[in-house]
This record gives structure tokens, sequence and C-alpha cells, in this order.
């Protein structure tokens, strides 16, 4: 018995390294060797789905692999463990790259999930009460970004020349004493009734079932700079994968899928 353990054990691993081998030299985007992208959970997600189903029909096989956090799809790539990821805006991945030293560039554009201003208290910016507390991102680039929005909705000023590097420190003129609340991204929409109102990306918007557009007491206009990338190592920008990933976001079925399900607060391409 413990020979034929023995044997079979051996034989595992004379078969392993054989599949490995052929796994290693599949061509990426087969059904041997799909495409693994990083992505994180809600919208992105969502419409990452529907590219897959539309390139499956190309023969054109994904493996999607969902993070719970901004920092883990940059990790994962540089670590190998994904080809490529959807999930950051261009003011991000300059961010991630000048703190992490990553060398990624971008391949392509896919959706702009909406940045809106949200308040289950007040109807309108206008309606906000001296003193009000207002939640942001608290990670660098979507904080600034909320600044830029609440800054161009009225509620205060900013220092000249601010963009999304912009921080608390940066607001110059705050007649109403609005008091900024610093949140994680993935629960300020949760926490919506602890404050007067917060700014939320339209990924986490969207799935708490708030709409920018028809919810938002302020909302980004589609000249946002924030539209999301697809994202790969240096080097790897020009392979067919790549290409053929970035131009799923462009077919007509994911435009129609976005536009269906979201209702205008996601925008394909802006």
């Amino acid at each position: 018995m413990q020979r034929r353990s023995l044997l079979l054990a051996t034989a595992g691993m004379l078969i392993l390294p054989a599949t490995l081998r052929a796994q290693s030299g599949a061509q990426i985007g087969s059904a041997d060797r799909p495409l693994r992208v990083g992505v994180t959970s809600g919208v992105h997600a969502q419409v990452l789905e529907a590219v897959r189903d539309v390139l499956a029909k190309q023969d054109f096989a994904l493996r999607i692999t969902e993070f719970a956090d901004f920092i883990q799809p940059n990790a994962a790539l540089a670590a190998g463990e994904i080809d490529i990821n959807t999930y950051q805006h261009l003011p991000f991945l300059e961010a991630q790259k000048q703190q992490r030293g990553y060398d990624f560039v971008p391949v392509g554009k896919t959706v702009l999930t909406v940045m809106g201003v949200f308040s289950k208290k007040h109807r309108t910016v206008a309606d906000l009460p001296n003193g009000a507390r207002v939640a942001i991102p608290n990670d660098p680039t979507n904080g600034g970004r909320a600044l830029l929005l609440l800054a161009k909705a009225g509620l205060f000023s900013l220092t000249p020349g601010s963009d999304y590097r912009a921080t608390v420190a940066d607001i110059a003129d705050n007649p109403r004493r609005i008091r900024i609340v610093e949140l994680e991204a993935a629960s300020i929409a949760r926490g919506l009734d602890d404050v007067d109102a917060a700014a939320i990306t339209g990924n986490y918007a969207v799935p708490a079932g708030l709409n920018p557009l028809k919810d938002g007491i302020a909302v980004e206009g589609t000249d946002s700079a924030y539209t999301v990338l697809v994202v790969t190592r240096r080097g790897d920008e020009s392979k067919p994968w790549a290409q053929t990933l970035a131009r799923g976001y462009s077919d007509p079925a994911v435009k129609a899928f976005v536009e269906k399900t979201f209702g205008g607060a996601v925008i394909v391409g802006a």
C-alpha cells in the first residue's frame, strides 16, 4: 500500500510540470490560459463581466479576480498574479506610480463612474447648514476630486491651482464652516445617515441605490478627468490580449448594458 501511494505521488509529480508547461505555452486569452484581469467589486466588475461575455463570443477568455479595495489590484499586477487590471483613473494611477514605484501604463479607457454629492437630510447644496459635516473619500486622488466638486458647488474655495491632489489644507475660504469628514470610500454610502452630505463615486453610489444624476445635489460633468483605464505593466500595453480587452469596452453590446443597467450614472469611454 505504501509503495502504491509512493508511485501515485511520483506520477503526480511527473504530470504536474507537464500541465504547467502546457498552460505557460498557451496563448493568453485562450481557454487554456485565460487573460487574468483584476477589478474592484461593484460597478467595474459588472461592466467587466459584460465585456467578458462579448469577448467569449470571439473565443477570447477572461479570468476575473475581484478586489475589495483600491490598493490590491495594483499590488497583484506588480507581483504578476494578474496580467492587467481595470478600476483606476489616471490621477490615481499617477499617484500610485509615484508612491509605490509601479511601472504601469494605460491601454485604453473604460467607463466614468460619476461622482455626486448626496444627502438624506437636505434637498440642495444651499440647504446645507453652517457647520455641516460633509464626508469625502480618504484616498488622495478621490479626496481631491471630491474637494474640487464641493468647491465647484460653492461650499468653499480652494487655493489657486488646486487639482486632484488637493487636501483639506487647501481649503482657502470657508465662510459656512463646512467640516470635512474623511472616510474610506467604500464605507461612505453606508454612513450617509451620519453626516449632512457626502461625496460618493458612482461605483459605490450605484450599488447603494443612489444615482448621481437623479439623486445628487451636486454632480460631476462629463468633462471629468476620472474615466477608468485598462492598465498593465510597461511592455505589455501593445500586446494583442491587452488591446483586445480595451476594445471590448467600446462594443455596442457593452454600451447598451451600461446604459440600461446604470441609467446614465456610468458613462462608457467618457
